[in-house]
């Protein structure tokens, strides 16, 4: 005689075929997620506004590897140049702020704009020597401005550079402060380098970096400064017939990151990122000093007119830049005693 079913005993044997097909089916999936879970990465955008072949980005492409191998692949720095996420450097950094960047390498010009206190690196003839830099970059005056930039929301990692800046112009040569008198210089957003040129009777125009090349081309300027590096990147020997090696400010290119970003980071990748930043960033000043001599041969190869001058009438021609600089922010004289005792 066939017995009765349990209703009750059927429903749980239902219920429990249906969970064991779930967790089947559960296990399916985490298995096929798995490898893809393995290779999830955390991608970061860093940007600069010179061509790839210059040395900033030679730097971000080191700091981009130190990562990658420090932290086993799980964090991907993605190097973004010539200007692809900002044609200019106040861009960067304003993107920057707001998180659509995450790591820019800029020069001091207008960070000083978000953080005073940077700008006493841009005073004319502040360094004498590249070893005088490392001593005071990647020393107590260094770290405290690269702290400094978290009242910005940034965070300062290391200072790369663009190297000792000088002039290019298409008029005539520039030997004294005298042969400035009435040419007009691109400068960068800074008021350092503005009231510098001015001191030397030219006309100061600051101008985003993306415009200069065309200016000068269509003489809206006669002349522009920087290194020897972004000269011959940027093939300004094209539309400039003289280079001035007058190294009248150093430039320092700090590789700065989004702060919220940074401490987002697990403590040990905070670690790896400032010291990633500090090999990169010797890396880098290694490669633009390599380069300069050869870089410089180039340029006369080029059609460019070098000449050179006696700094130490330039160095009086821009000293009053200093008292003016030292009433609007007390502090900085403090920073140069500090810097000059470290020749």
């Amino acid at each position: 005689m066939k017995m009765e079913e349990d209703p009750a005993q059927l429903e749980e044997e239902a219920k429990m075929k249906r969970v064991i097909v779930l967790a089947a089916v559960l296990a399916l999936v985490i298995c096929l997620a798995a490898p893809q879970m393995a290779l999830a990465k955390k991608t970061l955008k860093l940007a600069t506004v010179t061509p790839a072949h210059h040395a900033y980005n030679d730097g971000a492409r080191e700091f981009a590897r130190l990562i990658k191998e420090g932290t086993g692949g799980e964090v991907i720095v993605k190097v973004y140049p010539g200007g692809q996420l900002g044609k200019g450097e106040r861009e960067l950094l304003e993107g920057m702020q707001v998180g659509t960047i995450d790591l820019a390498i800029t020069s001091t010009g207008p960070i000083s704009n978000f953080t005073p206190e940077m700008g006493v690196l841009d005073l004319p003839f502040l360094f004498v020597s590249p070893a005088h830099v490392d001593k005071v970059l990647d020393g107590p005056v260094g770290m405290a401005l690269l702290n400094d930039m978290s009242k910005a929301r940034l965070k300062g990692l290391a200072f790369m550079e663009n190297g000792f800046r000088h002039f290019t112009n298409s008029a005539k040569p520039l030997t004294k402060p005298e042969d400035f008198k009435g040419l007009k210089f691109r400068t960068m957003e800074n008021p350092v380098h503005l009231a510098s040129v001015r001191q030397l009777g030219a006309q100061a125009t600051p101008m985003s970096w993306g415009e200069v090349y065309t200016s000068l081309q269509t003489k809206v300027i006669d002349g522009q400064e920087n290194p020897v590096a972004i000269i011959h990147a940027n093939k300004m020997s094209e539309v400039q017939k003289y280079l001035t090696l007058s190294g009248h400010f150093y430039s320092p290119s700090p590789l700065t990151m989004n702060l919220s970003k940074f401490k987002s980071l697990k403590p040990e990748w905070q670690k790896l990122f400032v010291e990633a930043a500090l090999k990169a960033a010797a890396f880098e000043r290694k490669v633009i000093r390599d380069n300069e001599v050869k870089q410089i041969e180039e340029l006369k190869k080029w059609g460019m007119e070098v000449n050179t001058v006696d700094k130490e009438i330039f160095i009086q021609a821009m000293k009053p830049v200093y008292a003016q600089f030292f009433n609007q922010y007390p502090s900085w004289k403090e920073m140069v005693k500090q810097i000059n005792a470290a020749k």
